[in-house]
């Protein structure tokens, strides 16, 4: 295919996931799913040779648009679940904008970073992936161990027993350490037994994690009644480079190892890079969490067109992988082409949408909205999965509750992922599995 061909179906890709981006928790990897499929059933609808550089525009402006309903209509995914709470706290103080403008921000350094490392994605990381291939179940165990003691206690020692002193203390701990379990539990019966028809297994997760992550803060919003005060549009953010080169450094490092690393997504690798790097100010943390996501997303999809990786670690990668085989290097030029013009016009298309969303809020009540959503979500998930898929999301959702109820990190809500695949990494995966009595 020619470039102006290749070029109509960048910017196609872009217009089309930026208004996907904007539906509260329709995953890219849902949509990706969908357009594969059709793409199989009528060729002439995606060439072959343009599916790459369309799914590519695709994800990178979602990476940067699904701030979005995230930060304003509460509905967050597994990668912006940390973005949301600094998010709202700005929103309340009428800088929801700036918010949104800052992991804009973010995005564009995380594009700029993955175009730097280049000489890296060729000869370093596959050295350092070969080396680290046949520890990956016992490093993943380590980052399960590692949120689980990260879950300090967040007691006020205001009780006047020491049965009393002990609960307090406790409380947001163990259901940490509840909604991990039961989380992971989920994720066993989910990728164990195929719930779903055949035709639409590959959606399996996709109720789970509405579930977990965006119903339960939909449900909050509309209990909590809370008022968000109109939004001021600023025209400059309150940046240096120093913040830039912080902000960037710690996402870059979060989501370089999401996206080199199996289940890890944007979210914890944020977390680990913001523990890391220690960095406290919230304009930092807000960016690096945009950097972050970008490189998880982005990057996973990119390092598919290295000729030395060739990894599909991320779920893009890995569903375009029977239908595209890159060729040489050339591939990876065109998709990091592809990758640069739609970035840059998803910061434009924040700053429009982020515009468009804000006069929404102000005009309709935020308790209405959330009730819009919460059909929205129930709507995407029956018409993708049917009855089953509520049945699931439904479940999950009441894990989804526990740290809502007790204050504690939401992030162990990814032991949906995190522990059946670690689990059968280490080989006991089936074992477990039999034992539950879910195969035979």
């Amino acid at each position: 295919m020619n470039f102006m061909g290749l070029l109509l179906y960048v910017i196609l890709g872009t217009l089309i996931s930026s208004v996907l981006s904007l539906i509260p928790a329709l995953h890219i990897y849902n949509v990706a799913g969908i357009i594969l499929i059709i793409s199989i059933s009528f060729k002439s609808l995606i060439p072959t040779e343009a599916l790459p550089v369309f799914m590519m525009s695709m994800i990178v402006t979602y990476s940067f648009l699904n701030t979005i309903p995230s930060l304003f209509l509460g509905a967050p995914d597994d990668s912006t679940i940390f973005v949301v709470l600094p998010g709202q706290k700005y929103m309340l103080e009428k800088r929801g904008y700036e918010a949104a403008m800052l992991t804009a921000i973010g995005g564009l350094a995380g594009i700029a970073l993955l175009v730097l490392v280049t000489p890296f994605s060729f000869y370093v990381f596959p050295k350092v992936l070969r080396i680290l291939s046949p520890h990956m179940f016992w490093i993943l165990g380590l980052v399960i161990v590692y949120m689980v003691m990260t879950e300090w206690p967040k007691g006020m020692e205001r009780e006047k027993t020491r049965l009393g002193k002990f609960w307090d203390a406790w409380r947001s701990l163990a259901a940490g350490i509840l909604t991990l379990i039961l989380s992971g539990l989920l994720g066993i019966i989910i990728m164990s037994k195929s719930l779903l028809p055949l035709e639409i297994s590959f959606q399996s997760v996709m109720p789970a994690f509405v579930g977990l992550f965006a119903v339960p803060w939909i449900i909050t919003n509309i209990i909590s009644n809370t008022e968000i005060p109109s939004q001021f549009i600023s025209k400059s953010v309150d940046l240096n480079g120093s913040i830039i080169a912080r902000g960037s450094a710690a996402g870059f490092l979060g989501g370089l190892f999401a996206a080199l690393f199996p289940i890890v997504t944007g979210g914890i690798g944020g977390l680990l890079a913001g523990h890391a790097t220690a960095q406290r100010d919230e304009r930092i943390f807000i960016l690096s969490q945009g950097v972050s996501k970008t490189v998880y997303y982005v990057g996973a999809f990119l390092f598919f067109f290295v000729p030395t990786m060739h990894i599909t670690r991320g779920g893009l990668a890995w569903m375009i992988s029977p239908l595209y085989t890159p060729r040489n290097v050339n591939d990876y030029y065109i998709a990091l082409g592809a990758m640069l013009l739609s970035g840059g016009i998803a910061f434009f298309l924040v700053k429009f949408y982020a515009r468009l969303v804000i006069k929404l809020i102000e005009r309709v009540d935020y308790q209405t909205i959330s009730w819009y959503v919460l059909f929205i979500l129930v709507a995407i998930v029956f018409l993708l999965t049917g009855t089953i898929g509520l049945l699931i999301m439904i479940v999950a959702t009441w894990i989804g509750l526990i740290p809502v109820m007790f204050n504690s990190r939401r992030m162990n809500c990814m032991g949906v992922l995190l522990i059946p695949v670690t689990l059968n990494m280490a080989g006991l995966g089936p074992k477990i599995s039999k034992f539950l009595g879910l195969i035979r």
